[in-house]
């Protein structure tokens, strides 16, 4: 930035440094809402598996998680929050509510993929096979397999239903695929992490927090 002349009048100077302070500001905000319709963008973006999603889709606020199986807490946001977020914002059309898959290991990759064969394109079904797979995560990080197949067989399937269903490389790949898009376009290191409307929140979150983004965007 050029300095001001000396020689201008102290008030002229003031006014010049004031526009100048005001234009970089305005050129700083400029960017950074260019960045962060960017973002919101690349989060609406579809991905390579059908996104579980619930709530209205012309919802003022759209909320997406990105969640691994076995993160615990994942598995309190699942379990304590969730229930209150849908009831006063998701069954009320208020927000939409998308989940999606970021496995930290290959026991949460197994049970993402067991939870999309039993949803088989049905989001409730699929969130419910979740919220079973939370309760025993603990089983599921010692008992993998064993944990698998009861969460199978509790909704309709076979053992041979769940061995087809782990051995569908083709759905590993995708979900592959879409975490390394995650990583590399949402810059996604840990789970949970939240956008409400494009905006990123990393961590564990209290109903309390949530609530605190959502209710401005509802004005």
């Amino acid at each position: 930035m050029s300095a001001i002349p000396s020689e201008y009048p102290l008030n002229v100077r003031r006014s010049i440094a004031l526009a100048l302070l005001l234009a970089v500001a305005s050129s700083v905000v400029a960017g950074t809402a260019r960045a962060q319709s960017a973002l919101a963008e690349a989060v609406a973006k579809p991905v390579s598996l059908p996104d579980i999603a619930i709530g209205s889709p012309t919802a003022p606020v759209t909320i997406t998680e990105y969640s691994s199986m076995s993160c615990p807490h994942c598995a309190a946001f699942g379990q304590n929050v969730f229930p209150m977020l849908r009831s006063n914002y998701i069954d009320t059309g208020k927000v939409r509510f998308v989940f999606r898959e970021f496995p930290l290991d290959i026991k949460a990759a197994a049970a993402s993929i067991l939870a999309r064969c039993i949803g088989n394109g049905d989001s409730e079904k699929y969130l419910g096979a979740v919220e079973m797979i939370f309760k025993l995560q603990e089983q599921l990080m010692m008992y993998t397999k064993n944990t698998l197949l009861y969460v199978g067989k509790q909704h309709g399937m076979s053992e041979q239903d769940v061995k087809t269903c782990e051995e569908d490389q083709a759905q590993f790949n995708k979900l592959n695929a879409d975490q390394q898009y995650a990583v590399r376009e949402l810059k996604i290191a840990a789970t949970p992490t939240f956008f409400v409307n494009g905006f990123r929140l990393q961590g564990s979150m209290t109903y309390e927090e949530l609530e605190e983004r959502i209710k401005p965007l509802l004005k």
